[in-house]
């Protein structure tokens, strides 16, 4: 099947990600602190160290988003629980990078976000329950209540409560 190899797919390509968002955050950093710039009259050394804690902080989300997909494929068996919830927030989290880089960095990042947030979305899909025979739905044979005919195929039957032999008239209300 085509399920554990995107799971391990995804989850090495979270692991990359991880890595480079928290170098690409403390690079930011270095560089602030080295160019002692200011931004609004904000101190550069906490603009700094702003910066690297974002990107460990980042970094280790990105990294244990991909331990969630890494164990969705050692397991074989779809995420629960707080790996699901973490799985889902990455995907939200590509969708909404993709939609800020295009306009700030470019349709090549855009890319690389869109392709990240189909991994992890194809991770979360194939892995969905499976339906057996006993949990497919019902067959419509054309006479259901969908179809506009009652039970037995008559048009305006009864309702499935009352075994079809005539509808059901709501109560008449009480006055007191």
């Amino acid at each position: 099947m085509i399920r554990r190899p995107v799971a391990v797919v995804t989850a090495l390509v979270l692991f990359v990600e991880a890595g480079f968002i928290a170098w690409l955050n403390w690079f930011l950093g270095i560089v602030v602190d080295r160019q002692d710039m200011s931004l609004a009259g904000l101190d550069p050394a906490a603009m700094s160290t702003s910066s690297k804690a974002g990107g460990v902080v980042f970094g280790l989300y990105f990294a244990v988003c991909g331990l969630a997909a890494l164990l969705v494929a050692l397991r074989d068996r779809p995420a629960s629980g707080v790996w699901r919830i973490l799985l889902i927030s990455v995907a939200v989290v590509h969708g909404l990078l993709g939609a800020f880089a295009v306009g700030l960095v470019g349709w090549g990042a855009f890319a690389s976000l869109m392709v990240v947030l189909g991994l992890v979305l194809l991770t979360l899909m194939t892995y969905d329950r499976q339906m057996g025979p006993a949990d497919a739905a019902p067959e419509s044979d054309g006479g259901g209540p969908e179809s506009g005919k009652g039970e037995g195929g008559a048009p305006g039957g009864g309702s499935p409560g009352n075994g079809g032999s005539a509808p059901v008239t709501p109560p008449a209300p009480s006055t007191p």
